[in-house]
């Protein structure tokens, strides 16, 4: 099928063989590797995936690079990470995406879509996360040609042209590694959150019409931009997610999860605040 299918890589000989059967529809298959030491390498060579190889240096930047140096065989690219998997629901209106700018039936529109938001159905503890952690919107269907990336993490699209909204989901296993691959993870995460959040601090007012906006992701990066200077983000994240999201619907896997991404919120405020100190010339810590 005229999909191609880019999946990031860095040790994921656990995730990676049940991602790679999610995608068998697709012939050109390309993993993206941040040097792994296990057998990520071995496991794309025995699936016919094609594999390149990069040090990471935050997701928009190393998105970025696969958008300018990878030559990917079909127009569409649907990108994936290793815990993350593909549905036939989701892989049936991809392709007729695809099929009809093949076909010709939408390419000579120009505002037909050339990039799609996405959502994934969250799972933690056998359990998905319907209402604490939602499916939400992610640029994952796109045009290479026609996007770039920005932020080291959770990243946000730049999109030359029209964008449009896929109706189904694809499933994320984000805690297949276990608890503490995912705490290491976010601590990480927190770092690029931080400096972000103060360069977001520095650069970008605040620009409260857009929260009116009638784009989804228009709103959501202004909220975010708001949750920047708001005091007790940890506690409002908690109280949001599993109050006004209705978190507590999801029982007790729900109610740990916003423990934890209120943990992470706490992470990142802690670490902006010890930036903020190291620019006043003062100790971090």
């Amino acid at each position: 099928m005229p999909i191609s299918i880019f999946i990031q890589t860095l040790n994921e000989e656990e995730n990676l063989p049940s991602c790679l059967d999610s995608v068998r529809f697709s012939d050109d298959v390309v993993v993206l590797d941040s040097y792994s030491t296990d057998r990520t390498e071995a496991i794309c060579s025995e699936r016919g995936a094609r594999f390149f190889q990069r040090a990471y240096d935050g997701r928009g930047t190393h998105q970025n690079w696969a958008m300018e140096n990878i030559d990917f065989k079909h127009r569409w690219v649907f990108y994936l990470d290793a815990d993350e998997h593909m549905t036939p629901e989701l892989q049936s209106e991809i392709e007729q995406i695809a099929q009809s700018w093949e076909s010709g039936a939408l390419s000579q529109d120009k505002d037909s879509p050339v990039a799609y938001y996405g959502g994934r159905k969250n799972y933690f503890r056998g359990k998905w996360l319907k209402r604490s952690m939602p499916p939400g919107h992610i640029m994952r269907f796109f045009q290479p040609p026609h996007i770039r990336f920005a932020r080291k993490a959770n990243p946000i699209p730049t999109v030359d042209g029209e964008v449009g909204y896929l109706k189904e989901h694809f499933l994320h296993f984000n805690f297949s590694k276990g608890l503490t691959e995912w705490i290491a993870r976010h601590n990480k995460y927190a770092t690029y959150e931080a400096e972000e959040t103060m360069k977001s601090l520095k650069e970008r007012p605040m620009q409260l019409g857009k929260l009116f906006s009638t784009d989804a992701m228009t709103r959501r990066y202004e909220l975010k931009n708001l949750s920047f200077r708001m005091p007790c983000r940890p506690v409002l994240k908690f109280l949001y997610m599993y109050l006004v999201q209705l978190g507590f619907l999801d029982g007790r896997a729900g109610f740990t999860y916003c423990r934890l991404q209120a943990l992470y919120e706490y992470l990142i405020v802690q670490k902006v605040k010890e930036m903020q100190r190291i620019d006043r010339g003062l100790p971090g810590s």
